[in-house]
């Protein structure tokens, strides 16, 4: 009697690593939701403990003149006047089911305040990433690991990049190519060109920020045997250094980009004032003026969850194009 052999077939690797990707993923998911509930909470009790009532925002700030029975009725029909803590949970409740409110100085939903602001902040932000990584690869991967002026000049212009204030080069930039050259509008949010010194003025300090990293990473990529042996086939330094090394050194500027994008909605706040320019930022700033409580704490889950998304969607596409990650998943 002649038995048939049983043969066990291997995982595959990778659906393996798809799976070990969304476990990680799902991780990052819940610590990202414990986030969000920290933001609105801080946000919550920061705005109640300011100086003013939110009863007066409601009814048109100082100049409104409520009679004081239309005070009375509008306390009740916010529950502004129930305990604190009341105030905070039944607000979680109505966050939890995707309601956030009113806003009190717009007197429209808060969800219809922020599609209408979000798509020139999202465009402000995503013009900005991209600019900014291109200014990091033309100053680092022609200039990195050259024992010459050039590659210490480019690295001194990386540095003082970094170290320029947002607000600061927005004024510049201002002053010499609105007011000074007239080469660009000053102030709205219509066309490419009301885009361009709003993206150059969150581009650059990035970029400087960026490229210190990505040229350190190069530099010392450059030095690996692989390099070596892709020098001896014949490839040009051109390719050497795009085909090879650059997969290798742009590994730790891609882990720093969910961080850029925070940072670079956090400089919109003030770029979108600077320029006049519609978005969640100036309207983030306006909102905490005249204490519109969910309008504040709509935009602030909002750039928050943006944050987070972009943290996590950085952490997988790391970990997927980087090999040696792979033991990181398990």
């Amino acid at each position: 009697m002649t038995t048939t052999p049983v043969t066990v077939s291997s995982p595959d690797p990778r659906r393996q690593r798809l799976i070990r990707l969304g476990r990680r993923a799902a991780v990052r998911l819940g610590g990202g939701l414990l986030v969000l509930w920290a933001v609105a909470t801080l946000t919550f009790f920061a705005l109640r403990l300011m100086p003013g009532d939110p009863v007066q925002a409601i009814l048109g700030g100082p100049s409104g003149n409520p009679t004081p029975e239309t005070v009375a009725e509008v306390t009740r029909e916010y529950g502004l006047d129930r305990p604190l803590a009341v105030q905070y949970g039944l607000y979680l409740v109505r966050l939890v089911q995707g309601d956030l409110g009113v806003s009190y100085s717009q007197h429209m939903p808060v969800t219809r305040v922020l599609a209408e602001q979000a798509g020139p902040t999202l465009e402000l932000t995503l013009s900005a990433l991209v600019l900014a990584w291109l200014l990091v690869l033309a100053l680092t991967v022609f200039t990195a690991g050259r024992r010459s002026w050039v590659g210490r000049l480019a690295s001194l212009a990386e540095t003082l990049c970094a170290a320029l204030p947002h607000f600061w080069l927005g004024i510049v930039l201002l002053a010499v190519f609105a007011f000074g050259l007239r080469l660009f509008p000053p102030a709205g949010s219509d066309g490419w060109r009301t885009l361009v010194l709003p993206t150059v003025a969150l581009a650059v300090p990035l970029a400087g920020f960026i490229g210190q990293v990505t040229r350190e990473s190069l530099e010392l990529t450059l030095d690996q045997p692989f390099v070596l042996t892709a020098r001896t086939r014949g490839l040009s330094d051109a390719a050497v250094r795009f085909k090879h090394a650059l997969r290798h050194a742009v590994l730790p500027g891609v882990s720093l980009s969910g961080w850029a994008i925070g940072a670079l909605i956090s400089g919109a706040v003030v770029i979108e004032v600077i320029f006049s320019r519609r978005g969640l930022g100036r309207q983030l700033y306006q909102a905490v003026q005249l204490q519109d409580l969910p309008l504040t704490i709509g935009i602030s889950l909002v750039v928050a969850a943006g944050y987070v998304l972009a943290n996590i969607l950085v952490d997988l596409v790391y970990q997927w194009i980087d090999p040696r990650q792979k033991e990181t998943l398990a």
